[in-house]
């Protein structure tokens, strides 16, 4: 019997890649070059299975012609780079890899929190640069994350691993949004208020950390009216996606001071990150790292392959998406 016929759209672990090579007729990306949409839904009419990853575009234009893919094996949680509607109604199963890469975005939250409050992308820019003179005592001030309000926005798995680092590291004190009520388990052990709104989280906040899904109802959900709220010694994070935040009214808001800093790791459009952004000293940019370790991205990978594994024996996935 012939072996499924899978496309990955970018490389991968190699542990992962061997995996499918082993158990499907797999076609990989070797130079790592993206594909476009137009691309992609070629494939989709060639291959039995196509492992897109977060940065790849599936408009509905892909869903629309003679489809042989009934699968799409999704390379992380977030999923609004696909058009969900047009996916399910050409027939194709969507699976995402999520809870494996809730730990390192974390992680990766309060190293921003961390850098921007003691200001230590400014710091090493200016030391590799050849310009710092040495110490003094009234040298680079930053401030302290012990005793400060931490604001989190989105309180599932990330969020929630988001705090639990937050207060046992820095005894910070918490209020959140959520749409509901997390479960008392998860919540287990942690000192947080829920607050009814984003804007209320806002206001009562010095550092605020978004960890919501992108699109829909949430793009551009920190505008200029929920950033003014933030203060002028506000620090914003956000390893979520980049479309939560309005990145035009962002820049406005950092131009006025009316926040103290921005620490992002996604972006509206990327890899094109504003230059507005790139050349302020009072924000902290990383290269979408969230996930980036290779026990995370192997996990992922193998996640993804979890879920062909059962599409293909004909058994339920273990990850689609609702």
């Amino acid at each position: 019997m012939a072996k499924p016929k899978v496309l990955v759209t970018r490389t991968w672990p190699e542990a992962v890649e061997a995996r499918l090579s082993r158990d499907y007729d797999v076609t990989l990306n070797a130079d790592d070059t993206p594909m476009s949409a137009d691309e992609i839904g070629a494939a989709l009419g060639e291959y039995d299975a196509v492992c897109p990853t977060v940065s790849d575009k599936l408009p509905a234009r892909c869903f629309e012609d003679g489809l042989r893919a009934k699968i799409l094996g999704n390379f992380g949680v977030g999923v609004n780079h696909i058009d969900l509607e047009a996916a399910r109604g050409a027939g194709l199963t969507v699976t995402n890899t999520p809870g494996v890469l809730t730990d390192c975005t974390a992680d990766l939250a309060l190293t921003l929190m961390l850098m921007l409050a003691r200001r230590a992308g400014e710091g090493e820019r200016e030391l590799r640069a050849g310009n710092w003179t040495g110490w003094r005592p009234t040298h680079m001030i930053g401030r302290k994350l012990s005793g400060r309000v931490l604001g989190i926005v989105g309180m599932g798995r990330i969020g929630i691993a988001t705090v639990r680092r937050a207060q046992a590291g820095f005894g910070m004190k918490v209020v959140y949004y959520n749409r509901s009520e997390p479960g008392a388990d998860a919540m287990a052990g942690l000192d947080a208020q829920r607050l009814e709104t984003v804007e209320a989280v806002m206001e009562a906040a010095d550092v605020v950390s978004l960890h919501i899904p992108g699109g829909g109802a949430n793009r551009h959900m920190i505008g200029a009216d929920q950033l003014k709220l933030l203060g002028p010694d506000g620090l914003l994070v956000n390893t979520a996606r980049g479309d939560v935040v309005d990145e035009a009214a962002l820049v406005a808001a950092l131009e006025a001071g009316e926040i103290g800093g921005a620490g992002l790791d996604v972006y509206e459009a990327e890899p094109q990150v504003p230059k507005a952004l790139m050349t302020r000293q009072d924000v902290v940019l990383l290269p979408h790292l969230g996930s980036a370790t290779r026990e995370t991205r192997e996990a992922m990978g193998h996640m993804v392959a979890d879920n062909l594994d059962a599409f293909f024996a004909g058994r339920d996935v273990p990850n689609p998406v609702g």
